[in-house]
């Protein structure tokens, strides 16, 4: 077991009243407890956390006038990744699949698998199927993909990317998780706080379903998997934004942290994707 700690301060002018929705509360689970936590608004306005959805994403929601506002997360999280020998994990056949695993077989707003059916077939349907298949898609989605900062915006999409051959962590996920449901391989978007990550930021990994397990993987290489600390879970990055903003305000300030208290092995080298971690 390891212990991270992580947080991050939020800034915006506030122009208009204004609701935000954040999502940056660590999520509890069998891999990660939290120690210990805070936030904190500045100015001080009253808060509420508003919703805990059954994959235990936290929302916090705030209603604020026209000014500065400043919002500070913390958190120590204790984490214990499972490691998992890779070389036997296949695939679930489709019939075996629970109730609520289908969902992330269906296309969603930034992973169009249905688009994607033939090419993924061709490119990925001879491979041995289960772990080693997903690590193809990671592969093949690191080696076509340019990472460039602020070549995508809110509205990009998988297919967007595949065009463009760029993108930043959030859309290599895309990628990946399209062309995993494409092969019949339920996968969902995973955001949170990521050791090592340069520049820091919050960061985007993706989930596969395989021989009845969640594992997970980053398509970028830019963090180990082991020293990642969930925030949110979701069909996509839609369903997980870090801000959620009704009214108008501007951002002027974002700093992400996540620090490692303890060195340990399971802290897994991100350039090995075919290394196994089971998150669920």
């Amino acid at each position: 077991m390891n212990q991270i700690q992580v947080g991050c301060r939020i800034g915006y002018q506030v122009n208009s009243p204004t609701t935000f929705l954040f999502n940056i509360s660590v999520t509890q689970n069998e891999h990660q407890q939290t120690v210990s936590e805070s936030l904190e608004v500045e100015p001080f306005h009253q808060f509420e956390e508003c919703a805990v959805s059954p994959l235990g994403n936290r929302l916090v929601r705030l209603s604020v006038p026209p000014g500065p506002l400043t919002v500070n997360y913390r958190a120590t999280v204790n984490m214990n990744a499972q490691q998992a020998d890779a070389t036997e994990v296949g695939e679930t056949p489709y019939e075996q699949l629970p109730a609520d695993v289908l969902t992330y077989l269906n296309p969603s707003r930034y992973a169009e698998s249905d688009k994607l059916l033939r090419f993924a077939m061709d490119q990925f349907g001879t491979l041995l199927p289960g772990y080693s298949r997903v690590t193809a898609i990671c592969n093949w989605t690191f080696n076509e993909l340019a990472y460039l900062p602020g070549s995508t915006g809110p509205t990009t999409t998988a297919c967007d990317v595949l065009e463009q051959k760029s993108g930043v962590c959030r859309d290599f996920a895309h990628v990946a998780i399209s062309l995993c449901r494409a092969m019949g391989i339920p996968a969902r978007y995973v955001a949170g706080y990521a050791v090592n990550l340069n520049p820091p930021d919050f960061h985007g990994f993706f989930e596969a379903y395989l021989d009845g397990r969640w594992f997970l993987f980053d398509a970028t290489r830019l963090a180990p998997v082991g020293g990642f600390v969930r925030i949110g879970t979701g069909r996509d990055a839609a369903d997980v934004a870090f801000s959620t903003i009704r009214g108008d305000a501007e951002g002027t300030q974002l700093e992400v942290w996540a620090n490692e208290q303890e060195s340990n092995d399971q802290l897994l080298d991100p350039g090995n994707v075919s290394t196994a971690v089971s998150s669920a």
